[in-house]
């Protein structure tokens, strides 16, 4: 009940979080810190409850080349063995007069010109069942190249908000008061326009004698801006209709809390609304900081500086 007491009254709850309100059945964070619900599906089999095209789409490229580059290994390795135990005697060409090893890797690489459909026609195969194999290899090889290539193509072309966070909130000077602000900027070379952020709060408390999530929108001094172009501050003013009005910097170490994140802009070069969201926790909130700037003018006066790498610097200050 004492951090029911903390919270103002005056704030009012936000019912449309998407977020259920039993506290007993949520572990950890609410939303990863990389945009993504923290959320694991059991209850239905892996391959009805995962998308794999989506997987695919989303994974990291080292991931995504090396699973390509092992499947492209491992079907000709499977290749090789049937056209091994079909006979090496039916791939005319072969060179005999090798070992074992030395026979099995000509079947190897002659199973790797057929799936690729290259065919350079120093092996071919000879009789039924080698012939059939390999045209169903040929056939086999088809589809799982144009299937690479979709998605190839969907990876490059798919609609992705270039935009990163900064690692902390702050509690910052704010006139006479105090505000939570929470940095974010543009990091490629694309045009945002029409940008939309909303900043929602989480808690865990105790009312009426069991644990209970609670939400609250938080008003932005600016929630709406034209472009996006340099870095974008967004500024909670802690007022008195704040349900952080009364929270000093030992209720940001002690209560579990999380501040929830959620952008949405036009991206002229995909032509499509893309969105980003990210969450800060409480003990990633640093309390009495001032982000440094991120911008200044070139040295001949022409152009305006962006420095990526002035994202996550803030000063310390003291907090009246």
């Amino acid at each position: 009940m004492v951090l029911l007491k903390k919270i103002n009254n005056k704030a009012k709850t936000d019912q449309n979080s998407g977020f259920g309100t039993n506290a007993n059945s949520y572990g950890g964070r609410f939303v990863n810190k990389n945009g993504t619900a923290n959320i694991e599906k059991r209850g239905m089999h892996l391959l009805r409850r995962i998308s794999w095209y989506h997987t695919m789409i989303d994974m990291p490229n080292w991931r995504f080349l090396s699973i390509l580059f092992s499947f492209y290994i491992a079907i000709n390795f499977v290749f090789a063995v049937l056209y091994y135990a079909i006979g090496i005697e039916h791939l005319d060409g072969i060179t005999t007069s090798g070992g074992l090893l030395d026979q099995f890797g000509q079947a190897y690489f002659f199973s790797a010109q057929t799936f690729t459909t290259v065919g350079y026609g120093h092996i071919s195969p000879t009789g039924f069942l080698t012939s059939a194999l390999s045209a169903a290899e040929a056939l086999i090889g088809l589809l799982s190249f144009a299937i690479a290539t979709g998605l190839f193509f969907g990876r490059f072309s798919k609609p992705t908000a270039f935009l990163k966070f900064s690692h902390n909130a702050l509690i910052s000077p704010y006139g006479q008061n105090k505000a939570l602000m929470i940095r974010l900027v543009p990091f490629k070379n694309t045009n945002f326009t029409d940008a939309t952020a909303k900043v929602t709060l989480g808690m865990s408390i105790e009312e009426d004698g069991k644990m209970t999530n609670k939400f609250y929108s938080l008003a932005l001094e600016l929630s709406h801006i034209n472009a996006l172009s340099l870095s974008w501050t967004l500024v909670h003013p802690i007022t008195e209709d704040s349900p952080l009005y009364n929270f000093t910097e030992d209720d940001f170490k002690k209560i579990h809390g999380e501040i929830l994140v959620f952008i949405t802009t036009f991206d002229d070069m995909f032509s499509n609304t893309v969105a980003a969201s990210t969450s800060y926790t409480f003990d990633e909130v640093v309390y009495g900081a001032k982000f440094e700037t991120m911008y200044d003018r070139s040295d001949d006066g022409s152009k305006t500086i962006l420095h990526l790498d002035k994202l996550n610097r803030f000063d310390p200050v003291n907090l009246a």
